[in-house]
């Protein structure tokens, strides 16, 4: 009788397991059927916490109309999509509105070039848009380019190396040699392209040579005294990222901190913008300034200078690589 009772226990014990596999079987098809069928607007807000996420990053542009912000919302909504941040800016002055979105997607259901073809379709043409999507995870390629002070590349190369810079760097140009040390130190490809007169043409060729062999998605300028030729400027318009200090253009030539002392200035400071056909006058995306007095010498303006000049350039480089600047007629908007 004892054993009956155990036989009995036991064939319970296996009848129960069984139900449980099965019910998570059902649950694992009805999962698997509800992903595979979307276009059905199921509501997967549930789902969020068991699939992979995508994010993506929605940039707008367009004259200023009433919906905008209305239509584009409710289409990511309608693609299962969730915004993490939204933001806008209306220039009255002009008509144009601005417009930038953080969004979370599921991996499985999302298609980037379907979404793309659909919101081109359904909201871009209606309002006239220019507009992109950018996949936020993705890592750009960041060329530098230098000369002979070393500042700004350290201070580049650290925030890389510390993760605090997403990007990858597949090289350093330099029209000197005696940066190349560092370069190797961080293990990064060096290449010396000197520049003259005679040279100039050729050293612009190697220079677009060198950024489509590796790839670059933008250059930044790590104080190379280099004035940039045009067919530069034009494969990489408002990616050329470049920095000085913001007493240009009162006190020009190759001293300025030193015109800047005999003038008794009370104020120095650092700005970074996208290189232009127009010298240092192009889109400015970051500046910073430092108060500064009659007991600070030349040596204390040009320190403080050179920090100012390494906060403001590391910022912009990280506004542009999350797609945080936006230009039009020569200005930019910056958003948070």
């Amino acid at each position: 009788m004892r054993l009956k009772s155990t036989s009995k226990k036991y064939l319970i014990y296996v009848h129960c397991i069984d139900k449980i596999i099965i019910l998570r079987l059902n649950f694992y098809n009805i999962l698997k059927n509800l992903i595979k069928f979307h276009s059905t607007k199921f509501k997967v807000d549930n789902l969020y916490n068991l699939a992979e996420m995508k994010k993506f990053t929605i940039i707008v542009r367009c004259n200023d109309q009433q919906g905008i912000i209305a239509a584009t919302t409710s289409f990511i909504l309608e693609n299962q999509g969730n915004i993490t941040y939204v933001d806008q800016h209306v220039d009255h002055e002009q008509g144009v509105f601005f417009m930038r979105l953080e969004c979370d997607f599921l991996s499985t259901l999302f298609s980037s070039i379907e979404f793309s073809k659909s919101f081109e379709k359904s909201v871009a043409k209606k309002f006239n848009m220019n507009w992109e999507l950018f996949d936020s995870e993705s890592i750009p390629k960041m060329a530098l380019f230098v000369s002979k002070y070393d500042h700004c590349l350290y201070d580049i190369l650290g925030r890389f190396k510390s993760g605090e810079l997403k990007v990858e760097i597949p090289f350093i140009c330099s029209n000197h040699k005696d940066l190349g040390e560092i370069a190797e130190r961080f293990d990064i490809p060096f290449f010396h392209v000197p520049i003259s007169a005679e040279t100039r043409k050729e050293a612009e060729l190697r220079h677009l040579e060198l950024l489509k062999s590796y790839d670059a998605d933008f250059v930044v300028l790590a104080r190379y005294m280099q004035i940039i030729p045009q067919g530069l400027i034009d494969a990489y318009p408002s990616k050329i990222i470049n920095i000085h200090h913001s007493f240009l253009p009162a006190f020009v030539g190759a001293k300025p901190y030193h015109s800047a002392f005999e003038r008794g200035v009370k104020i120095i400071g650092a700005t970074s913008h996208y290189v232009t056909t127009e010298l240092d006058a192009g889109p400015i995306i970051e500046q910073d300034v430092s108060r500064v007095s009659h007991t600070h010498t030349i040596k204390d303006l040009i320190s403080k200078g050179r920090d100012l000049e390494k906060i403001v350039l590391s910022t912009a480089i990280k506004h542009h690589i999350q797609r945080k600047v936006m230009v039009y007629d020569n200005k930019t908007v910056i958003f948070s």
